[in-house]
Protein backbone atom coordinates (compact mmCIF):
# COMPACT_ATOMS: atom_id res chain seq x y z
CA UNK A 1 0.00 0.00 0.00
CA UNK A 2 1.47 3.01 -0.86
CA UNK A 3 1.39 6.06 1.43
CA UNK A 4 -1.66 7.83 -0.84
CA UNK A 5 -3.30 4.90 -0.84
CA UNK A 6 -3.20 4.68 2.70
CA UNK A 7 -3.97 8.61 3.13
CA UNK A 8 -7.48 7.70 0.74
CA UNK A 9 -8.02 4.63 3.10
CA UNK A 10 -7.55 6.98 6.32
CA UNK A 11 -9.98 9.74 4.29
CA UNK A 12 -12.61 7.11 3.52
CA UNK A 13 -12.64 5.96 6.90
CA UNK A 14 -13.01 9.28 8.92
CA UNK A 15 -15.63 9.77 6.39
CA UNK A 16 -17.39 6.51 7.14
CA UNK A 17 -16.75 7.47 11.38
CA UNK A 18 -17.94 10.77 10.68
CA UNK A 19 -21.03 9.86 9.32
CA UNK A 20 -21.93 6.96 11.93
CA UNK A 21 -21.57 9.67 14.87
CA UNK A 22 -23.80 11.61 13.14
CA UNK A 23 -26.66 9.37 12.24
CA UNK A 24 -26.42 7.07 15.75
CA UNK A 25 -28.27 8.65 18.41
CA UNK A 26 -25.78 6.78 20.99
CA UNK A 27 -22.46 6.57 19.16
CA UNK A 28 -20.01 3.99 20.95
CA UNK A 29 -17.16 5.63 22.88
CA UNK A 30 -14.68 3.12 20.56
CA UNK A 31 -15.91 4.74 17.57
CA UNK A 32 -15.87 8.50 18.77
CA UNK A 33 -12.00 7.33 20.00
CA UNK A 34 -10.95 6.10 16.46
CA UNK A 35 -12.41 8.74 14.54
CA UNK A 36 -10.53 10.91 17.16
CA UNK A 37 -7.21 9.14 16.91
CA UNK A 38 -7.23 9.38 12.70
CA UNK A 39 -8.36 13.61 12.56
CA UNK A 40 -6.62 15.60 10.88
CA UNK A 41 -6.78 19.30 12.56
CA UNK A 42 -8.97 20.65 9.11
CA UNK A 43 -11.46 17.94 10.14
CA UNK A 44 -11.86 18.78 13.51
CA UNK A 45 -14.15 21.40 12.94
CA UNK A 46 -16.42 18.94 11.37
CA UNK A 47 -16.47 16.37 14.08
CA UNK A 48 -16.98 19.13 16.48
CA UNK A 49 -19.81 20.68 14.37
CA UNK A 50 -21.55 16.91 14.72
CA UNK A 51 -20.96 16.61 18.46
CA UNK A 52 -22.31 20.08 18.92
CA UNK A 53 -25.39 19.62 17.12
CA UNK A 54 -25.73 15.93 19.01
CA UNK A 55 -25.50 18.36 22.42
CA UNK A 56 -28.20 20.78 21.03
CA UNK A 57 -30.69 18.00 19.93
CA UNK A 58 -30.57 16.07 23.42
CA UNK A 59 -32.34 17.22 26.39
CA UNK A 60 -30.14 15.62 28.80
CA UNK A 61 -26.59 15.84 27.02
CA UNK A 62 -24.00 12.98 27.97
CA UNK A 63 -21.10 14.16 30.32
CA UNK A 64 -18.62 12.19 27.77
CA UNK A 65 -19.81 14.09 24.58
CA UNK A 66 -19.34 17.35 26.49
CA UNK A 67 -15.89 16.36 27.90
CA UNK A 68 -14.81 15.26 24.33
CA UNK A 69 -15.83 18.97 22.86
CA UNK A 70 -13.96 20.40 25.63
CA UNK A 71 -10.58 18.21 25.29
CA UNK A 72 -10.96 19.08 21.33
CA UNK A 73 -11.27 22.82 22.46
CA UNK A 74 -8.22 22.62 24.82
CA UNK A 75 -6.27 21.08 22.01
CA UNK A 76 -7.04 23.77 19.75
Amino acid sequence: MTDRDSGDARAILVDLLLRKVAADRFPSNTMMDYLEELLLPDEVPAYVAVLAQKLRDDQFPSISMLRRLIDLTEAA
